[in-house]
């Protein structure tokens, strides 16, 4: 089973009929995650709190329809977690949270995971907000003292971070129960104080990380191993609607494909196999950009060669 951890929100995106008003899309970098393993038919569950408003509700009753888990998640009365979204003329996303007292932050270490977990996948303001973020922190060390492949998405939202000097020593020190750090190259940039690709992704692989997988939007994505840049595939070639869960869908889309292959062991992967699986992350979010909102596809919706070799 893979196991997303962290917030679970709802975002505001302008409206199709009218870009000056608002629409609810159930979102949250995590909880997309989640949706996109579970469409893809791997068994998924999301570690999280959600609010008993109608928001949670909804959240839960999403989850549940794509196939995902939620023995896992928390429930409590605060309210949910909100992002207003602004879309550039080229589609992208720009996030303004409103997460003051809300259910998602104070989600409580669960213990132990259940023992069919076999992949943890962490991130976003899930590892910012507290007192949240030290129960997730607990988690991520425990489950990979264990032997759980453990994957961290910072998706670095700057304007949440009051201390960005703190949260880069702490960033630091998730890294060696790190095994797959899935970063964009905006996040490799702001996490390092504007060092290169090639040594950020240096300092993160010393610090005991298999596998980095670096997002590029239009151009594509990479995934670096200590032999250096194993693989690289274009981006999906679809028209853009907006940008919002693509990078959740590529690595929702990413661990889907290594569970269903029983992939433990990210350093033994072979530059082929490291093609095939970018390339199953990349079609997925291609169709998750063609549509508004976070809409990762089905499995239905992708095609696949499931007796690739690892």
């Amino acid at each position: 089973m893979i196991v997303s951890g962290g917030e679970a929100l709802v975002d505001l995106v302008p409206a199709e009929s009218d870009p000056d008003l608002l629409a609810p899309r159930l979102g949250g970098g995590p909880y997309n995650v989640a949706l996109a393993a579970g469409r893809l038919g791997v068994p998924t569950a999301l570690l999280s709190r959600l609010s008993t408003d109608r928001f949670g509700d909804a959240l839960v009753a999403r989850l549940e329809a794509s196939g995902v888990d939620t023995a896992l998640l928390q429930r409590g009365p605060e309210p949910t977690t909100l992002a207003v979204v602004a879309l550039d003329e080229t589609g992208a996303a720009r996030f303004s949270f409103y997460t003051e007292g809300t259910a998602d932050r104070l989600v409580a270490d669960p213990g132990p995971l259940p023992a069919t977990t076999r992949v943890l996948s962490l991130g976003t303001l899930g590892m910012v907000l507290e007192p949240g973020a030290s129960a997730y922190e607990a988690v991520l060390h425990r489950e990979a003292e264990r032997g759980v492949l453990t994957a961290l998405d910072p998706n670095i939202r700057a304007d949440m971070i009051r201390d960005p000097d703190a949260y880069r020593e702490r960033f630091v020190s998730w890294l060696p129960s790190v095994r797959l750090l899935k970063v964009s190259d905006d996040d490799a940039e702001w996490l390092t104080g504007g060092k290169s690709v090639a040594e950020a992704v240096a300092t993160w692989l010393d610090a005991g990380v298999e596998a980095v997988v670096l997002t590029r939007g239009g151009d594509g994505l990479s995934v670096y191993t200590a032999d250096g840049e194993a693989a690289r595939v274009p981006a999906a070639d679809v028209t853009v609607v907006d940008t919002i869960g693509a990078g959740d869908t590529v690595l929702g889309a990413l661990l889907a494909w290594l569970a269903n292959r029983g992939v433990t062991n990210l350093a033994a992967m072979a530059p082929d196999a490291w093609s095939q699986a970018l390339a199953y992350a990349s079609r997925a979010a291609g169709v998750t950009v063609s549509r508004s909102g976070a809409e990762p596809p089905t499995s239905n919706e992708l095609t696949d060669d499931q007796n690739a070799s690892v």
